[in-house]
């Protein structure tokens, strides 16, 4: 399950209901999904993945309005990953809303309200977020480096970043509480 961190306020939340209602305070939408192994396995084809979620993404596609849905893979073997990664991880917002559904592996999600304090959002399998077109935010990988994750988007081209060189995203580490980290040679 995720967990939330407002560092400005030294809070933290780790209870699905506390996370829900604080998020949907700042415009973001959370909800947590069956991710049983015995559903899909996190390593099945992306066609396997999409089959066995088709409800959950039919619903949604028909609620906000999105034309197509993919899953993308990232491992630290994935090739370019850092040059990949620092297209993300930089304040920028989109034209259109960010649906990541966690499949596998972990990310970290900073939100930035106009008018509020800064929140990281870390995400695991089971864990569905949905980041509205315009919020101010980026993106992080935890330490094991992976995720797998559902996309859903609104333009079948998909979406561009629009960054906003405000160096916010600077003040905050990328850190991750829920992961615990073994380096390779302990």
């Amino acid at each position: 399950m995720a967990i939330v961190n407002i560092p400005d306020k030294k809070l933290t939340l780790k209870n699905v209901n506390e996370i829900t209602d604080y998020l949907s305070k700042i415009g973001i939408d959370y909800e947590r999904w069956d991710a049983d192994s015995a559903r899909v396995s996190p390593d099945a084809t992306e066609a396997e993945i999409l089959e066995a979620y088709a409800p959950e993404i039919k619903k949604l596609m028909e609620q906000g309005g999105y034309v197509t849905a993919d899953v993308i893979n990232i491992v630290p073997t994935t090739p370019n990953l850092d040059e990949m990664l620092n297209k993300f991880n930089k304040e920028h917002w989109h034209n259109e809303d960010e649906i990541r559904f966690i499949v596998k592996g972990h990310g970290l999600f900073h939100i930035a309200p106009k008018d509020g304090e800064v929140v990281s959002i870390e995400m695991e399998a089971g864990d569905l977020i949905r980041v509205p077109r315009g919020t101010l935010h980026w993106f992080n990988l935890c330490g094991d480096r992976t995720v797998r994750a559902i996309r859903l988007f609104q333009d079948i081209s998909g979406w561009t970043p629009f960054y906003t060189e405000s160096g916010v995203d600077a003040n905050f580490q990328p850190l991750c509480f829920g992961v615990n980290y073994i380096p390779a040679n302990p």
